[in-house]
């Protein structure tokens, strides 16, 4: 599976761009035999080709950070599984999603 198409390159907002405290989240990445999700706010090309991310990343801790490409590329579970994009999710707000993760718990 391609985890970065011209679509959401056509969408995604430049790193810095949305200073606001309850940006949209475009793209989840996760693994599906690892318990992590990587939820994308905004991206940009690096000079050397490769694409950084920035967003929320859920995993034992849950925080904000800076991700690239590559790394979710060399990504795999304790099963062997890679990384996939989330064909199914829809762009939404911060706080939504902050709603819909306290509700999983």
């Amino acid at each position: 599976m391609k985890l970065l198409t011209k679509e959401i390159l056509s969408k995604l907002p430049r790193i810095g761009s949305d200073d606001g405290e309850d940006p949209i989240i475009w793209v989840k990445f996760f693994t599906a035999d690892a318990g992590w999700t990587w939820y994308v706010t905004e991206g940009e090309r690096e000079d050397n080709g490769d694409f950084i991310f920035y967003g929320y990343v859920v995993g034992p801790f849950p925080e904000w950070g800076n991700f690239r490409l590559s790394e979710l590329e060399g990504i795999r579970g304790h099963l062997g599984l890679p990384v996939e994009r989330d064909l199914h999710f829809r762009r939404q707000r911060f706080s939504e999603l902050r709603i819909a993760l306290r509700n999983q718990v």
